[in-house]
């Protein structure tokens, strides 16, 4: 009876399962099957050159991983990237959020402008973002013009520095979503709150640390989630700029090219594979950790 309740449920949501079908395909090829396919390929040590020539090594490989220092500086350069480059989009995009939410003409324009380099490709802000930052760049150029600093670095090639570029650029690649994101949730906030809190003599300082900001929680909270999955898996940002190890200090290593670095500079699919879901496993724990930690304070 029950396989005949299914085969009736099926036919009468024909339609319904043929138009699901090619995505349920798709993600069993390219997402379901490698998934498992690379966690098989954690016992062995695979050369993809040479998929004949591989060899049973158990949890060799977990070992390794857990042990390798290279990849943990490289989830440490993430972390130090990340610090700079969530506070940098936050605080620059409440700033033009809360310009924005006050503006009475144009605003559509502006938030456009504002939005642009979003939509920009990553490898086109890379390029120009490079060449501003560099040297012989502008920027640098104006600092040394006004004595700020005493010549142009190259900022590739020192140890703490090359992080803080690269988080400096990203922020104006990606500040126009946090804009618009803060901007949404500014503009839910019923203004007859702010109206009771000026009657009761708050300030604008006092409303905004006491009204907008913890209003503005859940958008926040979604911001550090998103912000945090997302700088785990930075690549082209530092392939564009540095060598497959991170510089010859590993100072912008991050993990994905790590990962990358040993499946197709080494070969070793295997270590690569047990990289790639260590860092997916990272990944899981810390959102659980920011949706058991951190939302409780946004609710």
């Amino acid at each position: 009876m029950a396989a005949h309740s299914v085969w009736t449920q099926i036919r009468r949501h024909y339609w319904g399962y043929l138009f699901m079908a090619p995505w349920v395909l798709l993600f069993l090829a390219f997402g379901l099957y490698p998934l498992f396919l690379s966690f098989y390929l954690t016992f062995f040590n695979y050369n993809f050159i040479n998929p004949a020539d591989q060899a049973f090594v158990g949890l060799g490989n977990w070992v390794a991983g857990f042990g390798d220092p290279l990849f943990w500086h490289s989830i440490f350069n993430i972390f130090y990237n990340q610090v700079i480059f969530i506070a940098l989009t936050l605080v620059i995009g409440l700033a033009i959020a809360l310009l924005l939410q006050t503006i009475t003409h144009f605003g559509r324009l502006f938030r456009t402008i504002y939005f642009i380099p979003t939509v920009v490709s990553l490898v086109v802000v890379m390029t120009i973002g490079g060449y501003l930052v560099s040297p012989t760049g502008p920027l640098q150029g104006y600092l040394v013009k006004w004595a700020i600093m005493d010549k142009a670095i190259f900022w590739k090639s020192e140890l703490w520095l090359s992080m803080p570029v690269l988080a400096l650029i990203n922020t104006w690649k990606w500040f126009g979503i946090e804009t618009v994101i803060l901007l949404a949730g500014l503009l839910a906030i019923d203004p007859q709150l702010h109206e009771a809190a000026a009657i009761d003599g708050a300030n604008s300082w006092q409303r905004f640390w006491k009204i907008t900001l913890p209003m503005l929680n859940p958008q926040l909270f979604f911001i550090l989630v998103m912000n945090g999955i997302n700088g785990l898996q930075m690549f082209v940002e530092v392939y564009m700029n540095f060598d497959l190890y991170g510089g010859i200090y590993h100072q912008a290593l991050t993990p994905v090219l790590y990962v990358y670095a040993q499946a197709f500079d080494k070969s070793n699919m295997g270590y690569a594979s047990t990289l790639g879901l260590m860092l997916a496993a990272i990944i899981a724990v810390m959102t659980a950790a920011q949706f058991r930690f951190v939302q409780r304070d946004v609710e």
